[in-house]
């Protein structure tokens, strides 16, 4: 089977992709190549061409790679993000609410020249508001968890506009979580 220019473009972006998960959990776990191999049931050479994205694994290869590394290979959902302008200013709404490791969700965040710890549920609230009135989704995707957002949804000084476009999202976690307002 011959594949298009674009198929193997989009091979080679996911190989190199998932290279760069295997050598995450390696250095997350303090593995060099030649432990990692051993303990996954691959050769070195097999596991250095994975990470450099020359060769792609079956899903049951990196699954024992990532679980040998002491992480597993999981599902999530994707989260895609709409524009929306309001008087004059563009935000963006995300597609479904996300949660945050914890030292990301209770970590520094710098907007606006001044350092948030969103540790303190304070500062959280400031941080939240500039971030959902003038964040990307990047950032939003950073530093807002979907949790620590409904918790303060009622203390959120937000634009009329903001509030109705998240609300939605708000009301939806509220609702799988069997929570009523």
């Amino acid at each position: 089977m011959v594949s298009s220019p674009m198929e193997a473009a989009h091979a080679a972006f996911w190989a190199k992709r998932g290279g760069l998960l295997f050598k995450q959990a390696r250095d997350a776990a303090s593995m060099n190549q030649r432990a990692l191999a051993s303990v996954s049931g691959t050769s070195r050479t097999t596991l250095s061409a994975y990470e450099h994205g020359r060769k792609s694994p079956t899903l049951e290869t990196a699954g024992r790679i990532l679980d040998a590394a002491g992480f597993q290979l999981a599902l999530e959902a994707k989260v895609d993000f709409a524009a929306r302008v309001s008087e004059g200013r563009t935000f963006h709404v995300p597609s479904r609410l996300w949660r945050l490791p914890v030292g990301a969700a209770l970590g520094v965040v710098r907007l606006r020249d001044r350092l948030y710890d969103l540790a303190d549920r304070d500062a959280r609230r400031t941080a939240y508001t500039l971030l959902l009135c003038e964040a990307g989704p990047r950032q939003l995707l950073d530093h807002v968890d979907g949790v620590l957002l409904v918790e303060l949804w009622g203390e959120l000084v937000l634009p009329a506009a903001i509030r109705a476009e998240w609300e939605p999202l708000v009301e939806e976690s509220r609702r799988e979580a069997g929570v009523m307002n």
